[in-house]
């Protein structure tokens, strides 16, 4: 009996040791990277200052956000800040009766950003361990008229704040915002939109050069954003990486290889009209050219499991390698995708 019980010890001891082995391939040592991240809100300072004398307080505003207020002012079409007229545009903005409301509101939601600023950070020093070269964006809050959720620009990333007051917020149906994009725009998908946000501005599709535009090249090039936005947030669930409820995840593990072939018998893979490669990977309530259980956007999907697969196979290529890899045909060989 007592052999019985030392070999059962044994077993479990051998399968907990095996199970702690399994490593997660996106989990990295970021114990030693330091960074303090600071996040400044320009709609509190903005909003607290008295009407009349918004105008005046101009080049303070410049002075504190420097391109940043440029960026702001583009998107709540207020013009260049170097117009003497900015100031009476600045200051309509802040008068404006529903911009006044939307404010009160984000103070209700986000009267403080602190849980913001620590997954932000966190996220960021893992992007120090993989990218020591680049520096961190100084990060903004802001509200824009329901303009931008996040704004990216030269060393600046910014968070519109009025787009994340919750899938139920009573201007998103007046905005005439589809439900399956409202869905998204709750405080969870902040810090991710940030990180998506920025990998786009840094490695834009139009200046990747990667030769033709088509299905792929946008699958894979989507994949690539997905795959950078894990490995900064590696605890983060994949439910929220891609946007999709637990049964739109479900359907495409489930179906991962009827829709790769699906692709590849009806030759839409090098298709470069706009349309089909918008229908597979752009904005949807569901990707029309499966089922109406599929997700929007499922082929994103299936691009970010091509690349999973390449650096899989490739297990020496960096992540810098890989964003910077301009090759789609490469990645797309060395990937060895086939799922059944």
């Amino acid at each position: 009996m007592r052999g019985r019980i030392i070999c059962l010890l044994m077993i479990l001891l051998g399968l907990l040791q095996a199970t702690s082995c399994r490593k997660n391939p996106y989990r990295i040592d970021i114990s030693s990277i330091d960074l303090k991240l600071e996040i400044n809100r320009l709609e509190k300072d903005l909003f607290s200052i008295d009407p009349d004398e918004i105008a005046e307080n101009v080049p303070v505003l410049k002075e504190k956000y420097g391109s940043f207020l440029q960026l702001f002012s583009y998107v709540i079409n207020a013009g260049d800040i170097e117009d003497p007229a900015f100031g009476e545009y600045l200051t309509a903005f802040c008068t404006d009766r529903m911009n006044n409301e939307v404010y009160d509101m984000t103070m209700t939601i986000f009267p403080d950003i602190r849980g913001i600023e620590g997954e932000l950070e966190k996220a960021f020093r893992h992007y120090i361990r993989y990218f020591p070269e680049k520096d961190v964006p100084a990060v903004f809050t802001c509200i824009t008229g329901f303009n931008s959720s996040i704004i990216a620009g030269d060393s600046v990333l910014a968070i519109g704040l009025d787009r994340y007051l919750g899938a139920d917020c009573e201007y998103y149906p007046r905005l005439q915002i589809y439900r399956y994009v409202a869905v998204r725009m709750t405080p969870d998908y902040i810090v991710p939109d940030c990180i998506y946000g920025w990998a786009s501005s840094e490695w834009d599709f139009n200046e990747m050069n990667y030769g033709k535009e088509n299905v792929i090249a946008r699958m894979i090039h989507e994949g690539k954003l997905r795959y950078f936005t894990k490995c900064m947030l590696p605890e983060l669930p994949d439910e929220i990486i891609f946007g999709f409820t637990g049964d739109q995840l479900k359907f495409c593990v489930n179906n991962e290889g009827q829709m790769w072939q699906y692709l590849v018998r009806n030759d839409l893979l090098f298709r470069t009209d706009h349309l089909t490669i918008r229908k597979l990977t752009g904005e949807a309530p569901f990707t029309g050219w499966f089922t109406n259980e599929s997700p929007g956007r499922a082929a994103v999907w299936t691009g970010f499991r091509i690349v999973e697969s390449y650096m899989m196979k490739n297990p020496r290529a960096s992540l810098e390698e890989l964003m910077n890899e301009t090759d789609i045909q490469k990645i797309l060989d060395q990937a060895k995708y086939g799922p059944q």
